[in-house]
């Protein structure tokens, strides 16, 4: 029961236009105590088995899929699907939108009736301890051949399939390499003059800086307030190593006490005491307040992931160019370099078992994992898949794309990414916690607090199936 971090050999492995930069050197799988293998109860194959129906789905099937409608929209699951009606003549591939993948699906795992096919992803999905026997192992899918004629597994970026894997059984295939980044307009800051800040203290100087030209540090939304928790937990990553980690996924007592995770949060109160936060922000729509930064500019940085460029590309400012920078350390002499880098395959499609056509989950996600739905997603997302050689060395001119590929360049094999969010479900509770602390209505004890005691909750429920992170 463990996940072991295994630095990848950069050599070797330059290919493609993002080349290493956009491996993710993390070997090894994340164990569950639940009990593993291949899913539940599925039907077998009622059609013929080839190539191009690996998973013998039935003729003139009805493949159900619900996809999380976030920063990626659903286009490129719809994309996939026609491609999956031309494939398969006669077939039908239905792609429904949720904002809420919890509250729609979980009766439908307890009805026994499930779609064939999810992107259990946002900020409101299920937590995969809750329902891990219940999903498909895709072991087959990444064994099967893509639209192109190769083994899948073969097509794709070293260390990506770990964060979905569980006691040996693959139950999430990650769709979309997510790079965690403080992002900026490049021409903002050299308009200023202003350079990318590498220490909190230096971020608060330029806070000041920006409160004399009529700006903010920072904005947030009500659904986003979490992304400080992101900004806050790989800042304390870099300072106090890997201890912090371990600490936070396995659930530690007092694991929010560590004196790195305090220390990121002491920095970003004074931020907050500061006024360099825009106020209202938890009563503010996310994407709101993010326009608030993207295309009002009232903010001189937002912490997301890559998604954001792709989720703002409507409000963002004309000649913004938005780029990505490491978040900050608390000192000069971090455990991990300021170059340092939280980044993961992310968006987890998963297949249950008790889905009417699971065959038929499997196939769409044969198709989304070839080279022409894989290309058609960076290019229309601005954002790379797991699949290598899709994305040009001009990042089909996204600024953040490129900046992407220099990050993770510059991180080396300094990259880490943690879990425990995802995989306990906290992410609502925890969003109360934040929007109180971002409103300046709580400190830094009252937070700590709040989010051990959403911990402690999860590691004292016996229901709840724990996972040792090693």
């Amino acid at each position: 029961m463990n996940v072991q971090h295994q630095s990848v050999g950069r050599r070797g492995f330059l290919r493609g236009a993002l080349a290493a930069a956009v491996l993710v050197p993390m070997g090894g799988t994340i164990a569950s105590c639940a009990a593993g293998g291949g899913g539940g109860t599925t039907t077998g194959p009622t059609g013929t088995v080839s190539d191009t129906n690996p998973f013998g789905m039935a003729e003139k099937a009805t493949l159900d899929a619900v996809i999380f409608k976030g920063g990626y929209g659903i286009d490129y699951v719809e994309f996939a699907g026609k491609i999956f009606e031309k494939t398969h003549e006669g077939s039908t591939a239905k792609i429904a939108p949720s904002t809420d993948i919890a509250q729609e699906l979980q009766p439908r795992f307890v009805g026994g009736n499930p779609p064939d096919l999810i992107d259990n992803s946002g900020a409101k999905r299920i937590g995969f301890s809750t329902i891990l026997p219940q999903l498909e192992d895709l072991t087959s899918v990444v064994e099967a051949k893509n639209l192109e004629g190769k083994v899948i597994k073969d097509t794709l970026y070293g260390g990506v399939l770990a964060p979905g894997t569980y006691e040996g059984k693959l139950a999430a295939i990650n769709y979309v390499l997510t790079v965690y980044a403080l992002w900026y307009s490049d021409s903002l800051l050299k308009e200023n003059g202003w350079t990318v800040p590498k220490t909190w203290d230096e971020l608060y100087a330029l806070g000041e800086q920006a409160k004399a030209k009529g700006k903010y540090l920072f904005v947030w939304g009500k659904e986003a307030a979490t992304y400080y928790q992101e900004l806050a937990i790989d800042s304390a990553i870099k300072e106090g190593g890997d201890e912090v980690r371990l600490a936070l996924e396995n659930l530690k007592e007092g694991c929010w006490s560590h004196p790195a995770i305090q220390s990121a949060f002491t920095a970003l109160d004074k931020i907050v005491k500061a006024g360099f936060f825009k106020p209202g922000g938890s009563g503010t729509q996310f994407t709101a307040a993010q326009a608030q930064w993207s295309n009002a500019q009232d903010a001189v940085f937002y912490p997301s992931g890559s998604w954001i460029e792709n989720e703002m590309k409507d409000q963002t400012k004309a000649g913004f160019n938005m780029t990505g920078a490491p978040v900050p350390t608390v000192t000069s002499s971090p455990k991990m370099p300021y170059t340092a880098l939280h980044s993961a395959a992310g968006e987890p499609f998963i297949v249950p078992s008790q889905g009417k056509n699971a065959a038929g989950g499997k196939e769409l996600l044969r198709i989304m994992l070839s080279k022409e739905a894989a290309t058609n997603f960076a290019k229309t997302k601005l954002a790379p898949t797991i699949v290598k050689d899709t994305v040009p060395a001009d990042g089909f001119g996204s600024t953040a794309l490129v900046s992407q590929t220099k990050l993770l360049e510059d991180a080396g094999e300094d990259i880490f990414t943690w879990t425990f969010v995802d995989l306990y479900g906290t992410n609502k509770d925890q969003l109360v916690v934040w929007n109180t602390f971002l409103d300046g209505k709580s400190d830094v004890a009252t937070l700590t607090s709040a989010l051990q005691n959403i911990t402690d909750k999860v590691r004292n429920d016996s229901s709840v199936k724990k996972i040792e992170v090693k």
